[in-house]
């Protein structure tokens, strides 16, 4: 990949060419992080750095990562979380850096972004059509539904004529998850582009060729765990891996791993494979559904412990049909025409799956409580319109990943796991633990040590793993954690205000006490708020009630789509806006326009939230403390990411205003105060309220 005279240059000096290139300015932070992240990939351990916002993380582990891409001719893995920070990559930092540093490098710096196969749009099926049996439950919706789907597709259809990626996040407007099924397939659904009659022309063959290619390709948490899950190869052959946005790989990791089982989808399957056996094998599968959606209507929401032996009778029942559907169907044979070996594949994924979720939630109630690796739980469907939006289903979800992620990704490569966030009451412990990293030497906090304590059930029930968490043929792993600060002077940048003289928050929405409070700190900051709330109903109280109330501008969530009110917060410096989970990871605003950022409580998962309630059993079981280990830490994470949303350039000045008081009074209140940027910290109203109304008169000035 590079000219054999040319000798590339160290990192340090590529670094340096780079910022200069992009017309920054080199950062300490910045260096110490790319020296850490050179280290581990020539060492092989792997290195946490926390990096603050406008550190410049992404040069600091892109430069060292193509030095060593383009150097060993390799591919280097980058994954996100989100679909901005991807664009980002892709669409500024890597042209810009191949730009910069070509010459010196000796080669072109190839780089690609890849996707799961379903975000690429399917040129067979787009020729050939979805089946009409793919579709079940189109009696929910009214003929205005039916016609805006059909509108959609049409646009699809279009579509297809003039992309040139397939690319779903590249159709703007977007359409709606059930349009895009009818133009979109799974890996499991694929014919391959050996057998499929536009398997030359294919969008996702094409993008998996481009990354094979590449020295840096950019992919999503979500794929990195389909890579380690699915029996196939999906990612380039890579032996680093470079996780950013780290804070959020033990979700995404989990959310892949789930499985689900409803009566629509087992309908599903007996309709796909309905034409392709016989009638009575289909019929029994189909009999199978009707079963299980009379059980799970009567059966109660929420988390299950225990398998009722109706649950069981009927689950063997779909697992057997399923079965029976799967023998029927035969292999596949390579002289079916493309349009036949595309219906028999699209069934045997949708029986295979049935089959193999049905055993893992029999399997998941045959352990004792404390031993068990999934939890499971019946989610029953909201009503809108008198009519409800889904059906009931089951879920069977891991209770926890450090397992898997310990044996697929730090066995088997170096990772950089980094992140704005990454260290919990000053400690990596709490998050390390759930990725299935060991302990560290060394000193760590008492609430953080806690809080990383019992999570040694994170292991997989596939790795081999026992109750210390370690797999019997384990290779040492070993890592570092490294935080690099942040360029903001936070005491003299920010102010921490705990409201300590508000009651507690209660569960019947917001206290007269707190809407009082939220109007006197906004009509102090004269607008400039972004409000933080821990549910989509106290941000809707909160609009409500203070609309009228308010002398500025509010935007709620839900108005309008999330990018479009961030850009009128954004523009107009008078504006407030309100929301909740999205809001409070992904809002950018520097400037006077955000000067304020108002978090209504302490963010804890509900009680009955199935996984963390699980999870919090499990460590209790191994003698940790369940509520440090996963509410807390939940809580830490999400509260340090909403602080993250005040100061986004170095002009920045603001206020983050906690209202609930437990911040201040509960004993776990230092660990989470641990987790936040170290702002100037006070709980006197009059003193933060006239801190920002001098900012207010500062930002109008100015």
């Amino acid at each position: 990949m590079t000219d054999s005279d040319t000798q590339i240059p160290d990192m340090a000096t590529l670094l340096s060419a780079a910022v200069e290139a992009i017309g920054g300015a080199e950062r300490p932070g910045q260096v110490d992080m790319a020296r850490a992240v050179e280290k581990a990939i020539g060492s092989g351990e792997h290195v946490a750095a926390q990096a603050g916002t406008g550190t410049g993380k992404s040069l600091a582990y892109l430069v060292p990562a193509i030095r060593y891409a383009v150097e060993k001719q390799t591919t280097v893995v980058v994954s996100t979380a989100t679909i901005a920070l991807q664009r980002q990559l892709v669409d500024r930092d890597l042209p810009r850096l191949s730009e910069a540093l070509g010459a010196m490098l000796g080669t072109e710096l190839k780089y690609a972004i890849l996707k799961g196969r379903r975000n690429y749009l399917c040129l067979h099926r787009v020729q050939t059509g979805v089946p009409e049996e793919d579709e079940p439950g189109q009696s929910l919706f009214d003929p205005q539904q039916i016609s805006a789907l059909g509108r959609q597709v049409k646009r699809l259809n279009e579509w297809a004529e003039e992309t040139r990626t397939g690319d779903r996040d590249e159709l703007v407007p977007g359409v709606g998850e059930q349009a895009w099924r009818q133009v979109a397939v799974t890996a499991k659904e694929c014919l391959g582009a050996q057998r499929c009659p536009q398997g030359t022309e294919c969008f996702a063959e094409l993008a998996r060729a481009e990354a094979g290619e590449a020295h840096i390709v950019v992919t999503n948490h979500a794929l990195l765990a389909i890579d380690a899950l699915e029996e196939f190869q999906v990612l380039p052959e890579h032996d680093v891996v470079i996780v950013d946005e780290a804070h959020e790989l033990v979700d995404r990791v989990t959310s892949v791993a789930t499985g689900d089982l409803s009566a629509a989808a087992v309908e599903t399957a007996a309709r796909r494979c309905g034409r392709l056996i016989e009638e009575v094998t289909a019929d029994r599968l189909k009999e199978s559904a009707e079963g299980l959606g009379i059980l799970l209507e009567d059966l109660p929401a929420g988390r299950m412990d225990v398998l009722s032996p109706a649950l069981g009778t009927t689950l063997t029942v779909v697992r057997d049909a399923a079965h029976a559907c799967v023998s029927a169907l035969g292999p596949d044979r390579k002289d079916n025409d493309p349009g036949d070996a595309a219906a028999r594949k699209a069934a045997r994924s949708s029986l295979e799956d049935l089959h193999d979720t049905a055993v893992r939630l029999l399997e998941a109630f045959q352990p004792e409580i404390a031993e068990r690796f999934d939890v499971v739980w019946l989610e029953k469907p909201f009503v809108q319109d008198g009519r409800p939006r889904r059906p009931p289903a089951l879920h069977v979800a891991p209770i926890g990943v450090g397992g898997l992620l310990r044996t697929t990704l730090f066995e088997r490569r170096t990772a950089v796991l980094t992140s704005a966030t990454l260290t919990l009451g000053g400690s990596f412990e709490p998050l390390a633990r759930q990725w299935g990293l060991p302990p560290l030497a060394g000193n760590t906090p008492k609430d953080a040590r806690t809080a990383a304590e019992g999570l040694a059930h994170t292991a997989s029930k596939d790795d081999g793993a026992g109750k210390d968490g370690a797999g019997k043929d384990d290779k040492e792993i070993v890592w570092s954690g490294l935080d690099v600060g942040s360029p903001f002077d936070h005491p003299k940048s920010g102010i921490l205000y705990v409201a300590r003289h508000l009651p507690q928050p209660g569960r019947d929405g917001l206290a007269d006490a707190y809407l009082t409070e939220i109007t006197e700190l906004i009509e102090a900051a004269g607008g400039r708020t972004l409000g933080l709330f821990s549910s989509m109903r106290a941000a809707r109280q909160a609009a409500d009630e203070l609309k009228d109330h308010l002398s500025h501008p509010l935007l709620c969530q839900g108005e309008d789509s999330t990018s479009q009110l961030v850009r009128l917060f954004a523009e107009d410096e008078r504006t407030c806006l309100f929301g909740t989970l999205s809001l409070w990871q992904g809002v950018d605003v520097p400037g006077p326009s955000l000067q304020l950022v108002i978090m209504d409580r302490i963010p804890f998962p509900r009680p009955d939230d199935p996984v963390s309630s699980a999870r919090s059993r499990a460590v209790a079981a191994r003698g940790g403390n369940g509520f440090m280990a996963v509410a807390a830490t939940h809580a830490a994470l999400l509260l340090a990411q909403g602080a993250g949303r005040l100061l986004r350039s170095m002009d920045d000045r603001g206020v983050v205003a906690v209202l609930d008081p437990r911040l201040a009074t509960a004993r776990y209140g230092g660990f989470l105060k641990g987790s936040l940027p170290p702002f100037w910290a006070t709980t006197d109203p009059d003193v933060v309220r006239g801190a920002l109304r001098r900012l207010d008169q500062a930002a109008s000035d100015g």
